[in-house]
This record gives C-alpha cells, sequence and structure tokens, in this order.
C-alpha cells in the first residue's frame, strides 16, 4: 500500500494494555427495565423502526406438503375465497377426528 497511514493521535498499545478494575465498573450505573423500553432495535447498525420485523414463531408451525387432490374438490374449495387451504386443513382435521384448533388471538 503508498502513501502515510493516517495517525490516530493516541497510544494504542497503551488502550489495549488497560486493564478494566472494579473501580472502572463502579461508575456504570446498573441498567433499568426503563432503561431497556426506551431502547431502539438495530439491524446491521441500522434502527429499526418498530423492533424485530415479522412474524413470532410459531409454537406450533405448519409442514409443507406435497398433496394431489382431484381437480373439483380444489375447485370447490377456491371458489370459496381466500383462506380455502385453512379450509381443506379443517375438513381433514375433521375427518381425522381431530380436536379443533384453537385460534391465536
Amino acid at each position: 500500500m503508498t502513501g502515510k497511514k493516517r495517525a490516530t493521535g493516541s497510544d494504542l498499545k497503551k488502550v489495549d494494555a488497560y486493564v478494566l478494575t472494579k473501580k472502572d465498573y463502579d461508575e456504570i450505573p446498573e441498567l433499568t427495565d426503563d432503561d431497556f423500553a426506551r431502547g431502539v432495535w438495530h439491524k446491521g447498525g441500522a434502527p429499526l423502526p418498530q423492533g424485530p420485523r415479522g412474524r413470532p414463531p410459531s409454537l406450533a408451525p405448519k409442514q409443507p406438503v406435497y398433496l394431489r387432490l382431484d381437480q373439483d374438490v380444489i375447485a370447490h374449495f377456491r371458489g370459496t375465497g381466500t383462506g380455502w387451504q385453512t379450509r381443506i386443513n379443517a375438513a381433514l382435521r375433521k375427518a381425522a377426528r381431530l380436536p379443533v384448533e384453537k385460534k391465536k388471538a
């Protein structure tokens, strides 16, 4: 690399050699729940607008499967509008005599 190295203006070896003691930590106040409540979530150094993004992980996640159904069955459920896959799941649950899944608020 050509050119001059930029001077930092401090003695980094001295800084690296310094060992923190209990006295140094006594100067730092204890963080409270209020301090954490005022905090701002960051990702990659940039603040996030409202905390972590996305849906929280489900306690009982669905498992994707490849299932072949008759065309008329799919047409019937699709014809009932959005949420047709959930209704197929409910119909299969009823046919298998499984308990009805409770909705999460």
